[in-house]
This record gives C-alpha cells, sequence and structure tokens, in this order.
C-alpha cells in the first residue's frame, strides 16, 4: 500500500525544509527553472546553505511536516490493517472464536499553510536551484547542490 500526502508551496513554488544537523529552516525550489541544463541531475544527497552538513534527499522534512503526514494517513493505514485482519480471520473459520476490529477514527489534521517568508538566494554555481534564507542570515552560504560556499549581496 502507498499513501500520499500534499504538502503546501508557498506562493513562489517553494517548498519549506528543515536541516537535519543544524534544525534551521529554509526552502528549496520545487520545479524547474527555464536556465536548467537539460543533462542537470538531481543528486543523493543535499547540503544545507547555512551549516553545510549533507544528508539523503528524503533527511529535509519540518517536524510539522512529519507531523501533518502522520496525523493525515493514520486513519487510511488502520482500515487497511483492521481490513487485513478480517480478511485472515475470515479465512481461518473457526466457529468458537470469531474476531473482527474496526479502527478508531481521529479528527483531520488542521491544514498546512506556507507562507511566502523567506529571501530567494541563488548560487553562483547552481543558479538554476534557488533556495530561500532567513533574511537576517549574513553569513556565507552552501549550494544546495554541490556545497561549494559563497556570500549574498
Amino acid at each position: 500500500m502507498s499513501y500520499s500526502v500534499e504538502i503546501p508551496l508557498d506562493d513562489d513554488g517553494f517548498l519549506r525544509r528543515e536541516c537535519p544537523a543544524c534544525e534551521r529552516h529554509f526552502k528549496w525550489y520545487n520545479g524547474s527553472t527555464a536556465d536548467r541544463p537539460q543533462d542537470a541531475i538531481d543528486p543523493l544527497h543535499y547540503t544545507c546553505p547555512y551549516c553545510g552538513e549533507l544528508a539523503d534527499g528524503d533527511s529535509w522534512w519540518t517536524t510539522e511536516q512529519l507531523e501533518f503526514a502522520t496525523a493525515s494517513v493514520i486513519d487510511p493505514i488502520m482500515e487497511d490493517v483492521a481490513a487485513d485482519f478480517n480478511r485472515e480471520q475470515r479465512s481461518h473459520r473457526n466457529d468458537f472464536l470469531r474476531l473482527s476490529t474496526t479502527p478508531g477514527r481521529h479528527d483531520p489534521p488542521s491544514a498546512l499553510h506556507e507562507p511566502s517568508d523567506l529571501l530567494a538566494v541563488a548560487s553562483p554555481c547552481h543558479p538554476w536551484e534557488p533556495v530561500k534564507i532567513a533574511e537576517e542570515w549574513t553569513e556565507p552560504l552552501h549550494c544546495l547542490i554541490c556545497g561549494a560556499p559563497y556570500s549574498v549581496g
């Protein structure tokens, strides 16, 4: 079984991310820009623009996104588990003992809203992969794709 959850983008098409190392929030662009080379490939690991640490592409979810995803799929998962259990019980007919289960229902999570905040910047080496960073950040940044340091402004 697979379950999908839609995580909102901001008005500019950016997705909020959280560094698994420094836990700072930033956003990366969730789309393709006109200047992306035809042969560009998405890396297996991305670099935090703040601290420069590398992590797998699936390691950047924010706490709020993970909580929202969990709350969104708990009922469908439990319904599938209950259906599997009930199907298994029916296949092992026993007149002495009959079991079945019905999952409880949870309130659906409040929808996530992604504000259009943070400052958009692009690295000189991979300008087709812009990020949004905290406006007050004054330290050098690291390219999301290759980790090369660069300064803004």
